[in-house]
């Protein structure tokens, strides 16, 4: 791909993301939002009120509102990317644009019904080679991440995660009484699976979750070996990345 770095941490560089965006128009990790609609049907309603999660330069939030959702904050820390996707879609009311890291929101205490991310968290993962030795400062963005998440969602209110990430490895992170969710999951894909994770706020984990929860609590270090996947061609840093 034209725009592959020589080093997967350039992933997690401010910089690389602007440079990326002064000259790529579009592009949608994990597939196009037509893949999984059938999902977010589900579980988003057209009037909800949603949040997106790190929305690069993706077509998602556009094709949703042409779909008929009609309230689309999206945050992404990329100020190019933002500029240039507020200048695309300035003739959709229902969508905008704000310069933002996800770590520190800065909207209120239940502020949506919906939060939705795709692959954004998976690019937290870019340098982390196994998911049982992630990096502390790693593990401090994806807690400081979903802590935020659950902070802005109302009660009832619904996290969607899409990710090259298997429940093995991602539920880990999202298993945690702490957040106040429960958590289901789905995949789509012909050949590869993507995984999407529902977790609604003021739900309780189910037993399984529960007990992985508290598995994890009691050794954080446990010894699960990391298996092989397969990589879809377009996989880009994801291939890259285990969690």
């Amino acid at each position: 791909m034209e725009y592959v770095p020589d080093q997967n941490a350039r992933y997690s560089e401010v910089d690389y993301w602007d440079e990326r965006y002064k000259t790529e128009q579009c592009y949608d990790w994990l597939g196009c939002f037509s893949k999984f609609k059938h999902l977010l049907e589900k579980h988003v309603k057209q009037e909800d009120s949603i949040l997106t999660l790190g929305c690069g330069n993706s077509a998602l939030s556009g094709d949703m509102y042409s779909a008929g959702y009609q309230s689309i904050t999206n945050i992404d820390y990329s100020s190019v990317c933002i500029s240039a996707m507020a200048a695309k879609y300035s003739d959709c009311p229902g969508l905008s644009w704000h310069h933002m890291d996800m770590r520190q929101l800065s909207f209120p205490d239940a502020s949506f019904d919906v939060v939705l991310e795709k692959a954004t968290l998976d690019a937290i993962m870019v340098e982390e080679k196994t998911p049982w030795e992630v990096s502390p400062k790693t593990a401090c963005f994806m807690h400081k991440t979903l802590t935020e998440v659950s902070r802005c969602l109302k009660h009832g209110g619904r996290f969607i995660s899409v990710s090259f990430a298997n429940p093995f490895f991602r539920k880990r992170y999202y298993a945690s009484t702490q957040y106040n969710w429960s958590i289901r999951t789905y995949t789509y894909g012909e050949g590869f699976l993507y995984h999407v994770y529902v977790m609604t706020k003021g739900e309780e984990l189910s037993p399984e979750d529960a007990a992985l929860e508290k598995k994890l609590l009691e050794d954080p270090e446990s010894p699960t070996r990391l298996t092989t996947v397969p990589f879809a061609d377009d996989a880009d840093f994801l291939s890259n990345i285990g969690v």
